[in-house]
């Protein structure tokens, strides 16, 4: 089976650490990356399927660096999920573009579902 690479930009490594563990456990092949800045380049050196993208990360806005990918023809289809624990955060990450966005704290069941429906609708597009 030809494993999905998710790429986890998260500045938090103790988060980022998890993601990847558990992701693995259901076959995704993971990237994490605590640096913003480094999203376009990872998503090509990877051939990355979706990003999990963290609303704040070091001093940089998530919503930009998704209105970044959007704006760039090379990545313009990746899927992006963004994360926050930022009320009314969800708004936000879907005006610049994100396919979809969970909430922190989130149950593991809900994240993984959110990246299956994504990844089925890529595949039908």
């Amino acid at each position: 089976m030809n494993k999905n690479k998710i790429l986890v930009v998260d500045d938090d490594s103790g988060i980022g650490e998890m993601l990847k563990t558990l992701l693995e456990f259901y076959e995704y092949d993971v990237t994490v990356t605590a640096k913003p800045e480094e999203t376009e380049k990872l998503i090509i050196a990877e051939k990355v399927d979706l990003v999990l993208l963290d609303m704040l990360i070091s001093g940089v806005n998530g919503t930009d660096v998704c209105a970044r990918l959007r704006n760039n023809p090379q990545m313009e289809n990746i899927p992006v999920l963004m994360m926050s624990a930022l009320h009314d955060a969800g708004t936000k990450c879907r005006e610049a573009g994100a396919n979809d966005f969970i909430a922190k704290p989130f149950e593991m069941d809900d994240l993984v579902n959110k990246i299956g429906v994504i990844l089925e609708s890529k595949a039908k597009s």
